[in-house]
This record gives C-alpha cells, sequence and structure tokens, in this order.
C-alpha cells in the first residue's frame, strides 16, 4: 500500500469467527492455523486487516467473551507461536491483525475471580464489582442482557453480591479501580508488542458503572426495542460517560507504538449522537466506532440514506465511518437483510464497497451465506438456548465457513463432526464460486479491486443524490456514481453519465449512459466518469 493510504481507513476489513473459519487439524473446531492457511485466498480477494473474535483462553460459556487469561491462547484455537506466525504471514501479504478485547468483565475462571471471591478481603476483590443486599436482595434493579433476569449474584461465603451485566459465569470489572485500568494497558502492550495492529473492544460503551449503583429507569415510549425486551433503560449499569476516559487513555497508549495501532469499538447505543461521542472530541478515542443503527436498519434507501447522511453531518472532519452488515451477534446480512435473495445481497455488497468509510465484511459475505435453520439440540449460543424459540440465537451466523461443496465443505475433514452444523455448502461455496465469473465472490472482488485503485472510493467525499422512491444514490469524489435500485420496480435516472464500471450482475459492466439510465428491480451501478 503506497506510503499515504491508512490501511484501516483506505482499505476493506474482513471479520473471521476463528472456530468456524477453517480447522486445520480435523478436530471439528476453527484454529489459528486454519486462519494461516487460507491467507491466501483473503490476500487474493483484496482484504487488508483481519478483525479475530476472541483466541484468549476461555471455558466458552459465551464462546471466548468469557476470558480466563488475557495473555496466552485457548488450547484449541492455537498458541502463542501461531499467533506469531499468523501476524508474519499475514503482514507478507500486507494484511493486519485486529484481536478481540473483552474488557467489561472475565470468566469466573480468571485467577482474578477464583481469588476474589469468598473474601471480602482477597487481593483481587475490588477489581470486580461487589455490593451488600438491599433489603434481603440484590443491591438494584440491574437486569441482565442475557435472560432479562438479576444481573447480580450473590456470594454466600462472603455475603455480598457481584456484577454480571450477561452471563453470572462474567463477572463485571470494576473500572473504578486503577489497577484494573493498569492491568489492561499492560495487556494492550503485551499484544501490541507481539504485532498485532490494534484491538475490536466489546461492548465499549458498558465498562463503567455507575458509583452510585442507582436503580435503572423502567422503559417508555422512547424506549428502543432491544431495551425494552429486557425491561428497562440501560442508563446506570452502562452508557457512562467516564467511559470515554478509559478509551482516551487506550489511544494515547495505541498512538505511541510505531506504527500506531488501531482501537475499534463496539459502540452498542443506537443514538448516533452518543455513538459519534466514542470519536472523542479531539478525535482521541476510537479510531472507528460500529454503527450500529446503519446496522439495525433495513436494506431501505431512505432509512439507510437517513443514517448515513446523519453520521456524515455529525462526524468530526478528522473522524471515519465504518460500515457493516454482518457480524457474529446481529446475523448475515444475506438472511437478516435480503432474505436469502442473491440479487439483494449483491446490492448490499455494493453499498457497503462504496461508500465512504471502512467496510467490514464478515467471513461468507463474500459468497453471499446465509444462515441455516438450527434445531433447538444444535444450538451452542446461551442467547439461543435461553430464550428459543425466540430468538433463536446467534449460532445460525457463526456456523462454519462453506469452501466447498464436498461433506465438511472444506472446513474441516469429511470424517470430523463439525462444533457447529455446516449449511448448505452445495449450494455456495467459495471453490465453485472461484469459477463462476459472474459470481457474487468475483463481485465482491471486483468491488474491492475498484475501491483500491479509485482514490475518490478510498477517500472521496460523500453526496447523496435526489432520486425516486426506493432508489438510493451518492456520489463519492469528483469522478464517481453509485446508484442502488432497493426496490422491485425498474426505475429511470435522469442527470447521470459516464461509463458503468461494475453493476450488481455484470452484464452491464463497462456500459456508456449518456444522460439517462434505468436501474433495473434490485440493481446496482457503479458509474465512473
Amino acid at each position: 500500500m503506497p506510503a499515504d493510504k491508512v490501511w484501516w481507513r483506505d482499505g476493506v476489513l474482513y471479520q473471521i469467527y476463528p472456530r468456524s473459519f477453517s480447522d486445520s487439524n480435523g478436530d471439528g473446531i476453527g484454529d489459528l492455523r486454519g486462519i494461516i492457511e487460507r491467507l491466501d485466498h483473503l490476500g487474493w480477494l483484496g482484504i487488508d486487516g483481519l478483525w479475530i473474535n476472541p483466541v484468549m483462553p476461555s471455558p466458552n460459556m459465551d464462546w471466548g467473551y468469557d476470558v480466563s487469561d488475557y495473555k496466552a491462547v485457548d488450547p484449541e484455537l492455537g498458541t502463542l507461536e501461531d499467533v506469531d506466525e499468523l501476524v508474519a504471514e499475514a503482514g507478507q501479504r500486507d494484511i493486519r491483525i485486529l484481536f478481540d478485547l473483552v474488557p467489561n468483565h472475565t470468566s469466573d475462571q480468571h485467577p482474578w475471580f477464583r481469588d476474589a471471591i469468598g473474601s471480602r478481603t482477597a487481593r483481587y476483590r475490588d477489581l470486580y464489582v461487589w455490593a451488600d443486599p438491599k433489603e434481603g436482595g440484590p443491591p438494584n434493579n440491574w437486569l441482565s442482557v442475557f435472560g432479562g433476569e438479576s444481573a447480580w449474584e450473590l456470594d454466600e461465603a462472603s455475603g455480598q453480591y457481584y456484577l454480571h451485566n450477561f452471563l453470572r459465569h462474567q463477572p463485571d470489572l470494576n473500572w473504578w479501580n486503577d489497577q484494573v485500568r493498569e492491568e489492561f494497558d499492560d495487556i494492550l502492550r503485551f499484544w501490541f508488542d507481539r504485532g498485532v495492529a490494534g484491538f475490536r473492544i466489546d461492548v465499549a460503551h458498558a465498562m463503567i458503572k455507575d458509583r452510585e449503583l442507582r436503580d435503572n429507569l423502567p422503559v417508555d415510549d422512547e424506549t428502543d426495542e432491544r431495551a425494552r425486551r429486557i425491561g428497562q433503560q440501560p442508563i446506570y449499569n452502562m452508557n457512562r460517560p467516564e467511559a470515554h476516559e478509559v478509551i482516551q487513555r487506550w489511544r494515547a497508549l495505541s498512538d505511541r507504538f510505531d506504527p500506531p495501532r488501531i482501537l475499534v469499538g463496539e459502540t452498542f447505543v443506537l443514538d448516533l449522537g452518543k455513538m459519534i461521542a466514542f470519536y472523542g472530541e479531539r478525535n482521541d478515542e476510537l479510531n472507528l466506532a460500529f454503527n450500529f443503527p446503519f446496522v439495525f436498519a433495513s436494506l431501505d434507501g431512505g432509512a439507510l440514506r437517513k443514517v448515513v447522511d446523519e453520521t456524515e453531518s455529525l462526524l468530526l472532519p478528522e473522524s471515519w465511518p465504518v460500515w457493516t452488515g454482518s457480524n457474529h451477534d446481529v446475523g448475515r446480512l444475506g438472511t437478516r437483510w435480503c432474505e436469502g435473495a442473491e440479487d439483494r445481497t449483491r446490492c448490499a455488497l455494493m453499498m457497503l464497497l462504496t461508500l465512504r468509510g471502512t467496510p467490514f465484511l464478515y467471513y461468507g459475505d463474500e459468497i453471499g451465506m446465509v444462515e441455516p435453520e438450527l434445531t433447538k439440540d444444535q444450538l451452542r449460543d446461551p442467547v439461543g438456548l435461553r430464550f428459543w424459540p425466540e430468538p433463536r440465537g446467534r449460532d445460525g451466523c457463526r456456523t462454519p465457513m462453506q469452501w466447498t461443496p464436498e461433506k465438511g465443505a472444506g472446513f474441516t475433514t469429511p470424517e470430523a463432526t463439525p462444533w457447529l452444523p455446516i449449511g448448505d455448502a452445495g449450494a455456495c461455496n467459495v471453490a465453485d464460486q472461484r469459477h463462476e465469473a459472474r459470481s457474487v465472490l468475483h463481485l465482491t472482488r471486483a468491488l474491492i479491486m475498484l475501491r483500491a485503485s479509485s482514490p475518490d472510493l478510498q477517500t472521496g467525499s460523500y453526496e447523496p443524490l435526489e432520486t425516486p422512491q426506493g432508489v438510493w444514490a451518492w456520489r463519492r469524489g469528483e469522478r464517481v456514481t453509485v446508484a442502488l435500485n432497493l426496490s422491485s420496480q425498474e426505475v429511470t435516472l435522469e442527470d447521470l453519465s459516464g461509463e458503468v464500471a461494475l453493476s450488481t450482475n455484470r452484464d452491464r459492466d463497462g456500459d456508456r449512459i449518456g444522460d439517462r439510465v434505468s436501474v433495473g428491480p434490485w440493481e446496482g451501478l457503479v458509474i465512473q466518469t
């Protein structure tokens, strides 16, 4: 990448759920060596950075998001030596590695918590959030995100409750304690020294809790659907303003490295102003903050444009947006946005890869993978197990990557039992799509290649255009226009001219356009002048 380009701003990033990407040893579980073996695919695709979900040791009550050791690798996934090889091999292909950091809570099997529980005078007691009973019950009304039950668990030996905003196996850390902050400074340095290029920060908005442990307020007409499902507004057990101080501290630490490391935040807030605040008033917090109002908007031009336009209006000039349609929690874009329709998936990918901002693809997005239907006895996700049948949990978007049509899907050996069932690999896989010039995979690669060759698509401005209902079009920089017809009706657009650099169905690539162009149902065009 030329010296004037910034890899995380100008490139395309790709999320890997490591247990589901590629199994190198035939045990049915993806691992770090499996990722190494698939780097050529990612290099061919044009990926600039990988965000890898947690690889640290974990009892897997929440599949890696309950960490028992922040400076090691889970033996099922590999070793520290594998990390070093992954960083080096990826670097040979100009691909950077981001790891997942889970700072809100640890596993209840972490040595800190094993020490802390049982005695009020334990060495690590104050690394966690403890409180005395109130009127014979929990200290306040806070509810767990994973179940709507009390977020407090009684430790009978000491007579106090500990906080767990998620599972009871995930005790929350006390970020008012300077020792917690110092421990995590050391954790960041440990991985940065190994060449990791940055972190995606899990629930970045949730680290700090109200010091007075005040009750959350009840839901009202303005409360978003997800909070309504839990039954209260999470304003005191998370979303506290002091979290910004922690992120500012990490940004300063990250910027001292050469090259600077980056911070990507899971800013799970549905108010755009609050999300934008995580970039910092002086652009001194997150490098990238995931935009969940965009993620949860429907695949509708009006709804998506509204989020993008408002985001662009609120961002500081130095800050940079990020767009994604899939991840390990919210589901796959091919299912939740596109309902399995390939033409819609093609439009969604064109949108993500041509907006101003950094696109994150989720493994399998490049081939249009969808979520298979799973039965309750196939579930591994605590959310699905708790709430079945609705919601059905997150396992459907975590099933193994479909590399080939054969049994095992190229993810594992034909004889192995994969940790989650494999979807319909015969209908959708990398190998077959590599040989089909008009496949979703080749469209994704062509979009990435076009982006890489176009300064307008990398850093050019975003200017929305007036269009008929159902159509969303915008100009990027001086020479590029993108038009997406997100409807079932053909439309005609005026005042567009140039050459079609890419069309979603590929049969209009290279066409010349005069002053008007017809765009078919669920069709997208990238036009260059």
